[in-house]
């Protein structure tokens, strides 16, 4: 069925949602645990049918019990559409079939327009092991297989399953499918385009992990270098140090795009325009400064992890204001989280990940705060950092399993020739995966495709944003409509129009306008006019 034949019409299903259960979808392994039709409400912006079960249930090399866990969601009035949602952080966990669109508005939900949307725990689940403590999440990282589905094979097993069903219940093909997802679940998406690039005919990938093991050696490196300070990693840096870097940068870099707006919009130009040497202390310095080990300590987590042979194991990092976000500190220096001693996100969820699933063999550790901190401080850059490491069991090396399957010289080929269309959004402030690194990915596709990697594959990078919305920055904008209209039109989005969240506490002017943002490597420059509007601004 074409595009223009899907328009407008809502496809009602084949058979009742109390007969999901019973139906038999001729896949060997599904395990239908129950299917309700959901009538509209808080939680259901449509009434739909909600399916939840499982396939490929097995045992583990390490004795575990494993499964792909899933909940599909079907609404009455179907759009002939699929979006396959992609979740964040180690998944362990089903998050609701939504349809999160990021940083389009929180109640705008693929689900919401029509879509029939699939959710999974990306085969494991994350709560089966409390006595492990905070490394439990990450425990499934010693079975290779749970490691490989992690990565990249429960999409693909579930992917088709999830159609099958879709096209059974609506009786009809599915027109056009959507993958979507941000963080790691950006990671999956950008994955998938290569694992599997006829499945999506559009990929939004969000801030994305694509090269997560090696993004995790970063946690070690920049707890080593904070802890060098004082001692206490989350003391390092107050809220007002970093403010202080913030305002630093942005009073070198801010007019570079033309107008002083709070918008560091040509971040090329303030790598080479900021020193962060200006901001330590001299002498008897009465004016807010930083110590030379503060100094010292950002500039080495900025340049990247090396080893003793000066070789990098990650990537540089941007100079943005964006630094001073509460996001920002959360992921590197403090979350204020009791049960983790306060210790941040990169110490606990990041230590335990990359000793038990980015290490090969996994390397296992104690669950505590303390001890995965201990873990970090005494990394060996030299020794520890086995991302691309093989074994006899563990047949598959970290970024094997985790990356795209072409991620240092990337191509897409197979993606590109299946027509299909992807949207990368990065912000420049990211704590997390370097924008970067995303941009270093995106010149090299660039370059393997002639030039003409927008033809079918867009990157945005928004300044000042961080892990996803929160952070100085224009960071709402519906790049999903974008996509589609690119996928099912053929119409190459030019820009975006991004505003600033409304309880955006860091950038109370930019409340309600708006702003370019430009596709990489064009860049948003003021060229007259009303300085609260987006029309103003030009991409060059």
């Amino acid at each position: 069925m074409t595009a223009a034949s899907w328009a407008g019409l809502a496809q009602a299903a084949a058979f009742d949602c109390a007969d999901v259960a019973t139906h038999d979808f001729g896949v060997d392994d599904l395990v239908i645990t129950e299917a309700l039709a959901e009538a509209v409400g808080e939680n259901a912006p449509v009434a739909h049918c909600l399916v939840r079960g499982h396939i490929a249930e097995r045992t583990g090399l390490d004795g575990n019990t494993y499964r792909i866990s899933f909940e599909l969601r079907l609404p009455d009035d179907w759009n002939g559409r699929f979006v396959h949602q992609f979740n964040g952080g180690n998944d362990g966990a089903v998050v609701p079939a939504m349809g999160n669109l990021l940083n389009a508005d929180p109640s705008d939900t693929a689900l919401a327009r029509g879509y029939a949307v699939v959710s999974s725990d990306a085969g494991h689940d994350g709560s089966v092991h409390p006595e492990a403590g905070l490394a439990g999440g990450a425990i499934f990282g010693f079975d290779p297989e749970a490691r490989s589905d992690y990565g990249y094979g429960a999409v693909m097993k579930l992917n088709l399953v999830a159609t099958t069903m879709v096209e059974a219940y609506y009786g009809d093909a599915i027109a056009y499918s959507y993958g979507v997802g941000g963080s790691n679940g950006g990671r999956h998406a950008m994955v998938q385009a290569t694992r599997s690039p006829e499945a999506f005919d559009g990929i939004l990938a969000g801030y994305p992990g694509f090269n997560l093991p090696r993004a995790a050696i970063q946690h070690a490196w920049d707890v080593q270098s904070f802890d060098a300070i004082n001692g206490d990693v989350r003391k390092a840096f107050t809220p007002e140090d970093l403010k202080l870097v913030s305002d630093a940068v942005l009073g070198a870099c801010d007019g570079l795009d033309g107008l002083e707006d709070g918008i560091i919009a040509d971040s090329p130009a303030c790598q080479s325009t900021f020193d962060i040497s200006t901001l330590t202390c001299e002498g008897n310095a009465t004016e807010a400064c930083l110590t030379a080990a503060q100094v010292e300590a950002l500039r080495r987590i900025h340049a990247g992890p090396t080893n003793s042979r000066g070789e990098a194991l990650y990537s540089s990092w941007a100079w943005d204001r964006g630094i001073e976000s509460g996001d920002w500190r959360f992921w590197k220096l403090e979350s204020g989280i009791p049960p983790w001693d306060g210790m941040p996100l990169i110490a606990t969820m990041g230590a335990s990940s990359l000793a038990q699933i980015f290490s090969n063999p996994p390397v296992q550790v104690e669950g505590s705060p303390a001890a995965l901190e201990q873990f970090l401080l005494g990394y060996d850059f030299d020794t520890d950092a086995t991302v691309d490491a093989t074994d006899a069991t563990f047949t598959e090396s970290p970024m094997d399993f985790m990356t795209p399957t072409d991620v240092d010289n990337p191509e897409m080929a197979d993606f590109r020739d299946a027509g299909g269309k992807m949207i990368v959004f990065h912000g420049m402030s990211d704590p997390v995966f370097s924008a970067l690194d995303t941009i270093r990915w995106y010149e090299q596709l660039d370059a393997n495709n002639g030039g003409n990697a927008e033809d079918f594959t867009l990157l945005y990078t928004v300044p000042g944003m961080g892990h996803g919305s929160g952070s100085p920055a224009t960071d709402k904008f519906d790049a999903f409509t974008a996509l589609v209209d690119w996928v099912e039109n053929g119409t190459a989005p030019t820009h975006l129009v991004a505003t600033a969240t409304p309880d955006n506490p860091y950038v109370p002017d930019l409340i309600g306008v708006t702003r370019k943002l430009c596709p990489h490597p064009a860049i948003a420059r003021y060229t007259g006019g009303d300085e609260k509007s987006h029309e103003s601004f030009t991409c060059e």
